[in-house]
Formats: C-alpha cells, sequence, structure tokens
C-alpha cells in the first residue's frame, strides 16, 4: 500500500541523517588524513627560539668612534621597547590590524584571499598575518602553494602559543628586508632617514612601513612616487 505522509516524512528523515552522518565521517576522516600530510614533516620552532639574526660586526677605536662594520645582511637588532609606538601601530596598519586579537591566522583574510585564488585559479593572494610572515621567514620557503600555506597556518598557531606577541612582533621588525641593504627596522631607519628610531616621524613611519610588501617597487630612493603613495595608504 502506499505511504502515509508521516511515514514518508519518517523515511526522508532517517535517509537525510544517514547521509549527514557518512558525510560527517568522510570530513572528518579527510580533515584527519589532510591535517597528519601536513604536519608530518613541519620544521621545530627551535629555529625561532634560538633566534639570533645575523647582525653588524663594529671595530671601534679608543675613543669610541666607529672605524668600521661588517655584515653579511646590514641589521641592527632592536627590543621592541625601541621602537616608538606610532611605528608599531604604522607597520600594524600595513601589514596585520588584528595582531593583537587574532592566534596566528585571521579567518576573515584567509576567506578573501581564497576567494581571490579560486578566481584566479592559483595562489595570488596569500593573507599573511605577521606571524606567518616569521614562520615563512624562519622556517619555510616563500613558494606560494596551498600546501605550504597549510603548514605555515598549522605554525603560526603553534607559534602564538609559545611566544608573546611582542616577542612575535619583535622577530618580525628585526627579520624583514627594507630594500636598499636594509635587514630590520633600526637598519631601515638609518639607512632611509639617516635617524635612530625614537627621532621618526609619522610621515617616515609610513614610508617604512610600507616597503616590506615590495622593497624595491616601494623604495623612496628608487620610486619616490610610487613610494609617497603607499605611504598614504599607510
Amino acid at each position: 500500500g502506499q505511504l502515509t505522509y508521516p511515514e514518508m516524512f519518517r523515511k526522508l528523515f532517517l535517509l537525510v541523517l544517514v547521509v549527514g552522518a557518512s558525510i560527517g565521517a568522510v570530513s572528518a576522516l579527510f580533515g584527519a588524513w589532510g591535517y597528519y600530510y601536513l604536519t608530518r614533516d613541519l620544521p621545530r620552532l627551535s629555529r625561532i627560539e634560538d633566534y639570533q639574526p645575523a647582525a653588524v660586526s663594529r671595530v671601534l677605536a679608543r675613543d669610541g668612534t666607529v672605524i668600521a662594520e661588517f655584515f653579511s645582511e646590514r641589521r641592527y637588532p632592536a627590543k621592541i621597547a625601541e621602537v616608538p609606538d606610532i611605528v608599531r601601530k604604522a607597520f600594524l596598519a600595513a601589514e596585520d590590524a588584528s595582531f593583537y586579537s587574532h592566534h596566528g591566522v585571521d579567518p576573515v583574510s584567509i576567506a578573501r584571499a581564497a576567494f581571490k585564488n579560486m578566481q584566479s585559479g592559483n595562489v595570488k593572494q596569500g593573507a599573511s598575518t605577521i606571524t606567518q610572515q616569521v614562520v615563512k621567514n624562519l622556517l619555510l620557503t616563500s613558494k606560494k602553494s596551498f600546501e605550504r600555506k597549510g603548514k605555515e597556518a598549522i605554525l603560526s598557531y603553534r607559534l602564538e602559543r609559545r611566544f608573546s606577541k611582542d616577542e612575535i612582533f619583535e622577530i618580525y621588525l628585526n627579520q624583514i628586508f627594507f630594500g636598499n641593504g636594509a635587514y630590520g627596522i633600526k637598519a631601515a631607519s638609518r639607512i632611509y632617514f639617516h635617524k635612530e628610531l625614537p627621532e621618526l616621524t609619522l610621515a617616515e613611519a609610513a614610508i617604512l612601513a610600507g616597503l616590506p610588501k615590495a622593497p624595491s617597487d616601494y623604495s623612496p630612493i628608487k620610486n619616490p612616487k610610487k613610494s609617497r603613495e603607499r605611504q598614504h595608504q599607510v
């Protein structure tokens, strides 16, 4: 005989329940396999824990005058306390406005970048947070791929559990390349403006904060017009 409406509804409900449970189980298995695949050969965080960047060695005269400098990367390591608040805010505005609120990755930025990447068919936007940039520069390659981005996200989450925000920010400001031979914020301040960090103005801080995205393209020395446009964006 024909099924009544309650019986039809009950059978449909059971079918949806079974299909949903099956999809959930497959998704969980796929997620577990994906996590294992990404974490099977992750680099250790020890390189960041023992962070000692290449820095300038100075030769001084008896009176303390600098006679010469030797370096492979022109870098003068700076503590986060040395970096003025206005300079910190410029970098946060340019690179990662939600740095102090996320846990290593920014889901909103990732979703936006993923949509753009799907439209283009490849990885054009990375949506990297400051934490992710530290991981990429010290632990991974700069190759753009979905696998590398997955590893980067996992390592960034782990890094945020191991270090404070200020410690991660300090590493970032010391590690990044600013172009014109400058590595780290203190070298950039000296090379571009012949100033120490506390002397930087808002305008100068905005120029420096705009450089890491593309040091050559936004160089105030090589491309003053593009540098000014980037400065205004910051």
